[in-house]
């Protein structure tokens, strides 16, 4: 089906950062520095840049993601809202409490981003259980084809790495977007095989391997112990002792200047590395400020990377056949 997000510019704003700490456990899974203040006038930034697509989640922060959201976004109709729900948690203690996804509770949770999203309707709606089972899964997609329905959203779709599970329901009307992670470091031609079978949008997370691909780490810089990019390395992938993976890092500057042809930054070029898998990857990548938002949204103005520059690239990194995705 054609989607909101097919016709908007290419480049969105992940706003997993800006809602602050949240736990899961003694886990942290929140970023940690985020300002309110600055927070919204990064998603102003990204907005005077031309992002139009905003993407987050009720258990951001607790809902305090949305609740920012909302608040830099008020008057903006044409703002495009992409939020996801399936995390339970304590609002009071941020504390994460369990996967929720019964018929009851996913309309209470739209209900509740609606209200701190001040929207009459949301746009995208995913299910933010990456392994959630298929036969699970049919449940809620009927709940969400109900929601489409009454009005309170206009399209959903699922945030998962696994191919199979798309394959289950991107059949139905409703079912417009898939959100999966992809980089320069980790690519997933299965998904994206699949995505562009069914004319899916491929919303893209750590389109910057959570700020490897940044290269603002080289200066030595460890993550704080209450940051999610702090927690075990087979969770999160790109951290290991709050350090970047010396292995991804050696990547990374083996290309390196590939992806900062023409002038881009390391980021732009990351992103750009994106842009060239296909016309319908939006990559999301967070900001926590106003150079962030502005520097990412510029990848746009280079475009994708020439099929060449790929093609070194893909050469540099020697990639392995893709194996089973990693649990999120």
């Amino acid at each position: 089906m054609m989607d909101i997000l097919q016709n908007a510019p290419r480049i969105g704003m992940g706003c997993w950062a800006i809602g602050g700490h949240f736990w899961s456990g003694d886990i942290p899974v929140g970023y940690s520095g985020s300002d309110d203040d600055e927070s919204i006038r990064t998603i102003h930034a990204s907005w005077d840049a031309g992002v139009r697509v905003f993407d987050t989640s009720a258990v951001y922060g607790a809902g305090h993601s949305e609740t920012i959201l909302g608040r830099a976004l008020s008057g903006r109709a044409d703002a495009i809202i992409v939020s996801k729900f399936g995390h339970s948690i304590d609002p009071v203690t941020r504390q994460m409490t369990g996967p929720r996804f019964d018929p009851e509770y996913i309309r209470r949770s739209v209900h509740g981003s609606l209200e701190r999203l001040n929207r009459s309707c949301i746009d995208v709606m995913l299910l933010h259980l990456n392994e959630l089972s298929v036969i699970e899964g049919g449940p809620v997609f009927d709940t969400l084809e109900a929601l489409k329905a009454a009005g309170k959203i206009r399209s959903y779709g699922w945030s998962t790495d696994f191919p199979e599970r798309v394959r289950a329901f991107a059949s139905r009307a409703g079912f417009s977007t898939v959100q999966h992670s992809m980089n320069v470091f980790f690519d997933a031609p299965a998904m994206c095989n699949t995505a562009e079978s069914y004319n899916l949008v491929q919303l893209i997370r750590s389109p910057l391997g959570m700020g490897v691909l940044s290269g603002k780490f080289s200066d030595g810089r460890v993550i704080p112990s209450n940051d999610v990019r702090s927690a075990d390395r087979d969770w999160q992938g790109y951290f290991t002792d709050g350090r970047p993976r010396a292995d991804l890092v050696a990547q990374m500057d083996a290309i390196r200047d590939l992806l900062t042809l023409g002038g881009r930054t390391l980021a732009q070029g990351a992103l750009c590395w994106l842009l060239a898998r296909g016309p319908n990857v939006l990559p999301i990548p967070g900001a926590k400020n106003a150079r962030q938002a502005v520097e990412n949204a510029g990848a746009l103005e280079y475009g994708p990377l020439s099929p060449t520059v790929m093609a070194y690239i893909e050469q540099i990194l020697q990639r392995p056949p893709e194996g089973e995705p990693r649990a999120r």
